[in-house]
């Protein structure tokens, strides 16, 4: 049998965004890395089988900006999730970690995400095939169960198989799956929150780190999980409005990267928060040059704007900037003009 390598060091994720399909793309990543110098971000969820029959390459590519960046990976077939995990080992993840959470039709028929909560033997084998191969460290992101599965006893006995393979790290979002009758989005909606399941789940489990998931859309929400579990997960707010992950950032880490001497106190951010004018014009010229070597490169201009709508969130004349970002013919021309009467929008109306 062959025995895991010795595991490198987890990244610190105190602070990370989660990975989200159609959402954070390397674009999207690179742009959060200039919002958070130190927060630990996700690629989207790639299936190890399109790793191993389609464009690895192209499936695997990121900016060196990005890292820590963490590649989440779906299926659960253990010798098809280790040979991907070879693949993404090589380009230098700092993290991998394992889909145990999506609810989707299309993930259900391929047998893993959500309803891998029913067998926890197999995502056992599955992260034991993944260490075997690597030493980068390997974690699991799942719910607090499945349709009728779903008590703390069950979720209890699965996080301890999980333990038992050598897990050290579990994204924990906190709310259950229904797997018939609700659609993804229904699923990060309906199923109601139940954060106090999350954390007992950290305190039977000392030794393993539980990040916690779902519902945190604001800065006081998410300050007021420390303590109770090892760190957060922002996921489309961060997308929809990324100070937040700025604001976050700097609290937790004090970094001045983008922060001008008169931005508010991050002490009392809260749903409102925004960046200041000059800080948040530092992120869009960094931003900017990116889009310029991209383009070169023979990136699309509408991929390089989709993450930076949220950028305008609740900035007077953001309504005109998302105009100049959506304009059709300028996207088709990659005509850089739409990004920066974006940005003039905001500027003129401030």
């Amino acid at each position: 049998m062959t025995t895991p390598r010795e595991i490198r060091q987890l990244q610190d994720a105190t602070l990370c965004v989660a990975p989200m399909m159609a959402w954070t793309d390397r674009h999207c990543r690179y742009l959060h890395r200039l919002y958070a110098p130190n927060t630990l971000l996700f690629t989207e969820m790639v299936t190890a089988n399109a790793l191993l029959h389609a464009h690895a390459d192209r499936l695997l590519r990121y900016n060196p900006e990005e890292h820590p960046l963490a590649l989440q990976l779906g299926g659960s077939e253990p010798e098809a999730l280790a040979a991907a995990t070879r693949l993404a080992a090589a380009k230098g993840f700092d993290e991998i970690n394992l889909n145990v959470g999506c609810p989707s039709d299309r993930v259900q028929r391929g047998r893993f995400g959500a309803c891998l909560m029913k067998e926890p033997v197999l995502v056992a084998h599955c992260i034991r095939a993944m260490q075997a191969v690597t030493p980068i460290p390997i974690t699991v992101k799942c719910r607090l169960g499945v349709d009728d599965h779903d008590s703390d006893e069950l979720l209890h006995a699965f996080v301890g198989t999980l333990v038992d393979a050598g897990l050290k790290r579990l994204y924990l979002h906190a709310r259950k799956a229904i797997l018939k009758g609700l659609s993804p989005a229904q699923n990060r909606q309906v199923p109601p929150l139940q954060y106090n399941r999350a954390y007992r789940v950290a305190s039977a489990f000392p030794e393993l780190e539980v990040i916690i998931n779902g519902g945190i859309t604001d800065a006081s929400a998410a300050l007021q999980h420390y303590g109770r579990a090892d760190g957060i997960m922002i996921g489309r707010a961060a997308y929809q409005h990324p100070a937040l992950i700025h604001a976050l950032d700097r609290l937790l880490f004090g970094t001045p990267e983008v922060v001008s001497a008169d931005e508010p106190d991050p002490t009392r951010i809260g749903d409102r928060y925004r960046l200041d004018d000059l800080a948040l014009q530092r992120i869009l010229n960094r931003y900017r040059n990116y889009m310029t070597r991209e383009l070169d490169a023979g990136t699309r201009l509408g991929d390089l704007c989709r993450p930076l709508h949220g950028v305008f969130h609740a900035r007077p004349g953001a309504r005109h900037s998302r105009r100049a970002l959506s304009d059709h013919q300028r996207l088709a021309r990659n005509d850089l003009s739409a990004f920066d009467d974006a940005v003039r929008a905001v500027r003129l109306a401030a």
